[in-house]
C-alpha cells in the first residue's frame, strides 16, 4: 500500500504551488574528471563485491539444508536487505560520477530519501531480532527450539520489513510538502534530511523536530535493546566454567556484534548527535560508512568468522 500511495503523493506535492524546484543537483564528491573516473571504478567494484558477496550468502542459506535454522535464515534475509540498502544510493552515485549535470528529479530525490531511510530502519530492526535470537540460543538453550520456531522467525522478519517501511512514510510526505524555491544544489551523494531541510524556502521546525525525534527513538531504542540482550548474554557466558564454552559463545555473537558497532556507531554520529554545524564532508563520510562500508564488510565479517557459513559458501562456489 505504501509503495503505491507514496509516489502519487510526492507527484502531487511537486505539482503544487509550494515548490518551484523540479530537480535537485547531487554534488557528491567533487573533483577532476580523472578523480571522478577513479571514484566510479572504486565504487563500482565495491557495489559489485557487495551484491555478489551478500547474494552468495543468500544462496548459501537457501541451498544448504544445514543452514535452515533461525540464525541463518535471519542472516540470509539480512544479506538480502544489504543488497537493497546499498542499491538505494550507489547506482545513482555511479551515474553522477560520469554525468556533468548530476541531477535527480524532485520525486526521485524524495523516493531515494524514503527508501534510504526505510531500509536503514529495517536494518536496525533486523539487528535487534538477530540479537534476540543469539540471546535465546545462549541464555535459554533448552527452550530455544520451542521459542524460536521457523514460524516465529518469519513473523519477526515480516515485522521488520513492515515497520521499517512504515516508519518514515508520513515524514517523507510531510517533508515533500515544504516549499523548495531554489537553490537546488545538495552537497551530498544522497537525498538526506539535513541537506533537504537546508534547501527549504521556509523554516519547518516541527517537521524537522518530528523526524529527529523519530530517528533518535528508533536508533536509541534498538541499540539499547541490543546492548541489554548482550549484557544478559555476557552474564550467562561468564557463568560458564569452561574456556571452550566462552569461545563458542563469543564466536557465535562476534560477527553480529561487529556489524552492530559499525552500523550504529555511524548512525549515532549522524542522527543523534547534533550534525547541523558539521561540515558536509563529515556528513558524507558518516553516511558512506553505514550505507556503503557496512554492507560491503557484511559478507567478509560473517564468512570469515563462521565455520558453517564457510562450508556452505564453498559448496555454493564449488571451491
Amino acid at each position: 500500500m505504501v509503495f503505491s500511495v507514496l509516489p502519487a503523493a510526492l507527484r502531487f506535492m511537486n505539482n503544487s504551488a509550494t515548490s518551484t524546484v523540479m530537480e535537485f543537483i547531487l554534488l557528491g564528491f567533487p573533483g577532476s574528471q580523472e578523480m571522478q573516473h577513479f571514484l566510479f571504478s572504486l565504487f563500482l567494484g565495491v557495489y559489485i563485491f557487495t551484491t555478489v558477496g551478500n547474494g552468495t550468502i543468500v544462496c548459501a542459506v537457501r541451498l544448504d539444508k544445514r543452514l535452515h535454522t533461525p540464525m541463518y535464515i535471519l542472516l540470509g534475509n539480512f544479506a538480502f536487505l544489504e543488497i537493497w540498502y546499498i542499491t538505494s544510493t550507489v547506482p545513482k552515485m555511479l551515474l553522477n560520477f560520469l554525468s556533468e549535470t548530476k541531477t535527480i528529479s524532485f520525486v526521485g530525490c524524495f523516493l531515494q530519501f524514503y527508501f534510504f531511510t526505510s531500509l536503514g530502519t529495517t536494518e536496525s530492526y533486523f539487528l535487534c531480532i538477530m540479537a534476540y535470537d543469539r540471546y535465546l540460543a545462549i541464555c535459554c538453550p533448552l527452550h530455544y527450539p520451542t521459542i524460536m520456531t521457523s514460524k516465529l522467525c518469519y513473523i519477526l522478519i515480516a515485522l521488520c520489513w513492515t515497520l521499517g517501511f512504515l516508519s518514515y512514510s508520513v515524514s517523507t510526505v510531510q517533508l515533500s510538502q515544504l516549499p523548495f524555491c531554489g537553490p537546488n544544489i545538495i552537497d551530498h551523494f544522497v537525498c538526506d534530511i539535513d541537506p533537504l531541510m537546508a534547501l527549504s524556502c521556509a523554516p519547518a521546525p516541527i517537521a524537522e523536530l518530528v523526524f529527529c525525534i523519530l530517528s533518535s527513538l528508533i536508533i536509541i531504542s534498538t541499540l539499547l535493546y541490543i546492548l541489554g540482550s548482550y549484557t544478559l548474554l555476557l552474564i550467562t557466558v561468564l557463568k560458564v566454567p569452561s574456556a571452550a564454552g566462552w569461545r563458542k559463545a563469543f564466536s557465535t555473537c562476534g560477527s553480529h556484534l561487529t556489524v552492530v558497532c559499525l552500523f550504529f556507531g555511524a548512525l549515532l554520529v549522524m542522527y543523534v548527535s547534533p550534525t547541523a554545524g558539521n561540515p558536509a564532508t563529515m556528513q558524507k563520510t558518516m553516511t558512506l560508512f553505514y550505507s556503503v562500508v557496512t554492507p560491503f564488510l557484511n559478507p567478509l565479517i560473517y564468512s570469515l568468522r563462521n565455520k558453517e557459513m564457510k562450508k556452505a559458501l564453498r559448496k555454493v562456489l564449488r571451491i
